[in-house]
């Protein structure tokens, strides 16, 4: 969701069971945040892992758990360790304070609530937040393309595993790798290997059909791109428009023996993803076939649907 000036609202989940509370916090906070809401643990720590979340607001008390117990589970998720967690109570001793802040939480909002310390605390937090996003954006970033680095897309793979597994639905992975790129720079050298490596991951980039997928640069030459919802025939697609988008760059490359230009091969794997399988079997199946579409010639695409 956005604000008036078209920038999107940070998003907090609110953790309460008590109608009454919810109604009063989603009141106070729904103008400058979008707000999510689950009235027990178990639904909390699936709303948190599904959804992209900036801050949570979470009950002590509640039906099917400790919200310190939550707390903890959520903390032990890669994906949510550094989103903040203010508890809310109507427990006031120091002893519940400093169990808090042990089970991971970054703050305590007594009940009755304040609206004004309401809001300054989820603000404060949500400014220290955006600032430790900025320095994370640049950990997940690839330093010389500019794209998403492997860190983040192993990390956006294994969220998106487990949302697809929940609903069943389709998740797609292709990998890519420039053609003879070892020949180019032996040829022009590292430096014009560089800026080829760049408008390679641009074009690329380009390439993808929608804002919920993600192309990052795997290592050396060779890159990956995650599709949710994704079938093998819109994989294979989203896979042939990168391969002419990058041909159409027209980057001379006298030592390949796939063309005069730069290409590159790529292999495509699909899955509905299950609770009880790898994620990585499905990365594996793209490899094999990024390994056949070489193997058969370069600048081409395979694909295949996995079956767990």
């Amino acid at each position: 969701m956005k604000d008036t000036n078209g920038a999107v609202k940070p998003r907090v989940l609110v953790v309460e069971d008590d109608e009454a509370i919810l109604a009063l916090l989603t009141a106070v906070l729904s103008v400058e945040y979008d707000i999510i809401s689950a009235s027990t643990g178990a639904a909390a720590v699936t709303a948190a892992l599904d959804e992209r979340l900036d801050l949570v607001l979470l009950d002590v008390g509640l039906p099917d758990a400790s919200g310190l117990d939550v707390c903890r589970r959520m903390k032990t998720q890669p994906t949510l360790v550094s989103i903040p967690i203010i508890f809310l109570t109507s427990n006031t001793s120091p002893d519940d304070e400093v169990n808090g802040f042990d089970a991971g939480g970054v703050d305590y909002i007594t009940k009755p609530i304040n609206p004004a310390v309401l809001r300054a605390r989820v603000r404060n937090h949500l400014e220290l937040k955006q600032s430790r996003d900025a320095l994370e954006r640049i950990a997940r970033m690839d330093a010389l393309t500019g794209i998403a680095n492997r860190r983040a897309f192993d990390e956006l793979l294994t969220r998106e595993w487990r949302r697809l597994a929940r609903v069943g639905q389709s998740l797609g992975v292709i990998m890519i790798d420039v053609d003879h790129f070892k020949q180019f720079n032996d040829t022009y050298g590292h430096g014009p290997g560089d800026v080829c490596l760049q408008r390679v991951a641009h074009a690329a980039a380009a390439a993808l059909q929608r804002p919920a997928d993600l192309l990052a640069r795997y290592g050396g030459e060779e890159f990956v791109a995650l599709l949710p919802d994704t079938a093998l025939p819109g994989a294979v697609a989203v896979a042939e428009g990168i391969r002419a988008a990058v041909q159409d760059l027209r980057i001379p490359h006298a030592g390949s023996k796939a063309a005069e230009h730069v290409t590159v091969s790529l292999g495509a794997a699909c899955v509905i993803p299950t609770a009880e399988v790898e994620v990585a079997r499905l990365v594996e199946a793209a490899d094999k076939q990024l390994y056949a579409a070489k193997t058969e010639g370069r600048n081409r695409v395979k694909g295949i649907t996995i079956a767990l």
